[in-house]
């Protein structure tokens, strides 16, 4: 049998559609690559932006991740800034903005003097950067996952918007791949002089790009921003969906940032893995995510976001101790070790694939970009961007090192009550 040609305008929505897709998704690989450029890097950025004479490795690690925790709770002011630019003015002039901005902090980091050479104002200058791009992460998923979403053909908005997620895996992997590489090709004295640059002046091209594609995008289809074509949405309708969409992916924020971003610092840290192990096993640990999560997103077009999203929580709060306890096993075999850190990251892409999809389906298009760009702003500012303090400070405080995993496991038990509230059928119906 012939293959069936699409017309004139299906051809034209479904090119449209998947260049929606690559537009959305490209910017939150620029900006998740620096995230786990940051995260890996944590043990160098400390020694040469917080570390002061006569000060210990371990104080200046914790003020390392009040930095990365500080750009985190600049995010739901960026989600309120750009998500209502995005709401109102449209998605396109948004998803520009605040690639620009996150590709020029990024840069300037790579290129800052460190406190060897400036003193004091190194450390301050390099937190700057981070709220600005604390500032235009949070403006970045509301646009993005709008854009993706409102583009889905019908059926495959799970799909669309687990795109969102991947490329948020790949940035992470892009990061603790460059990371291990220059690891493993510099001599230690190399990489902390001067080959930390290297991974943050990357992201001048990777966000040149990002911007190339994204200045050719058009609107989306349906009611133009600001229409108010949804009717009107009250303040405490609006609060009520953020605090929800809040309990659903808490668990998601807490245990992906403690399987995919802490692990390297952890491991060196608390288990006395070297570097170059460290990384290893965070890019292992992200794999697993990454091949995890499309399949998620398209289960969950074929059976709900609610089954696939709940595997994954609960799969974290039962598994999450044994697996830690599997990496402190010093009888483990390498195999083991690998397959435990998979395993993590492939729970956490079970949250992550239908997340996105699942976000947009709780707001209307006429508040899409505030509502769910705040709800996970928020989510990542307190259970993200405060995991590697948390966790670092708990274990130096109780010298207990599963803490992790109590972490973890505790933020996705929480998040199930939310996840059981979901509407079985909310996937199949249009967006609002």
């Amino acid at each position: 049998m012939r293959p069936l040609e699409l017309s004139p305008a299906a051809e034209r929505r479904t090119t449209t559609s998947r260049r929606a897709l690559l537009a959305g998704s490209v910017g939150n690989l620029v900006e998740w690559y620096e995230f786990g450029v940051y995260g890996c890097l944590a043990t160098v950025i400390a020694a040469n932006f917080f570390r002061q004479e006569g000060g210990s490795g371990a104080e200046a690690l914790v003020a390392t991740y009040a930095s990365f925790a500080l750009a985190f709770f600049f995010r739901p002011v960026g989600a309120v800034l750009f998500g209502r630019l995005g709401d109102r003015v449209g998605r396109r002039p948004t998803l520009i903005v605040v690639v620009g901005l996150m590709t020029l902090a990024t840069t300037m980091i790579g290129l800052l003097p460190t406190r060897a050479a400036i003193g004091g104002a190194a450390p301050l200058l390099l937190t700057l950067l981070r709220v600005l791009q604390g500032l235009s992460a949070g403006g970045e998923f509301g646009g993005a996952v709008s854009l993706m979403t409102e583009y889905a053909p019908a059926g495959r908005r799970g799909l669309y918007g687990a795109w969102q997620s991947f490329t948020v895996a790949l940035g992470l992997l892009a990061g603790a791949g460059t990371a291990a590489t220059l690891a493993a090709a510099l001599p230690a004295g190399s990489l902390y002089a001067w080959g930390w640059r290297i991974p943050f002046l990357l992201a001048l091209p990777l966000g040149a790009v990002a911007l190339w594609l994204r200045t050719a995008l058009e609107e989306p289809p349906g009611a133009p921003p600001g229409s108010g074509r949804d009717g009107p949405v009250g303040a405490r309708e609006l609060a009520r969906a953020v605090v929800l969409g809040i309990g659903r992916i808490m668990g998601w924020s807490a245990a992906g940032y403690t399987f995919l971003v802490v692990l390297p610092s952890y491991l060196q840290a608390t288990l006395g893995a070297s570097l170059r192990e460290a990384l290893l096993a965070t890019a292992l640990a992200n794999a697993g995510f990454a091949a995890a999560i499309l399949p998620a997103g398209a289960l969950s077009d074929r059976i709900g976001r609610r089954p696939v999203m709940l595997c994954g929580a609960l799969g974290v709060v039962v598994l999450a101790l044994p697996l830690v306890h599997l990496l402190q096993s010093p009888g483990a075999s390498p195999w083991a070790r690998a397959g435990a850190v998979l395993l993590a990251g492939a729970l956490v892409g079970l949250l992550a694939g239908p997340g996105p999809a699942m976000l947009a389906e709780m707001f209307p298009r006429r508040v899409r970009c505030t509502g769910l760009g705040l709800a996970y702003s928020l989510a990542n500012a307190v259970f993200s961007g405060c995991a590697g303090l948390v966790i670092t400070a708990l274990i130096a405080r109780t010298g207990d090192p599963a803490v992790p995993a109590y972490y973890a496991a505790g933020a996705c038990a929480l998040s199930c009550p939310a996840l059981l509230a979901l509407r079985g059928r909310a996937h199949r119906e249009p967006l609002r």
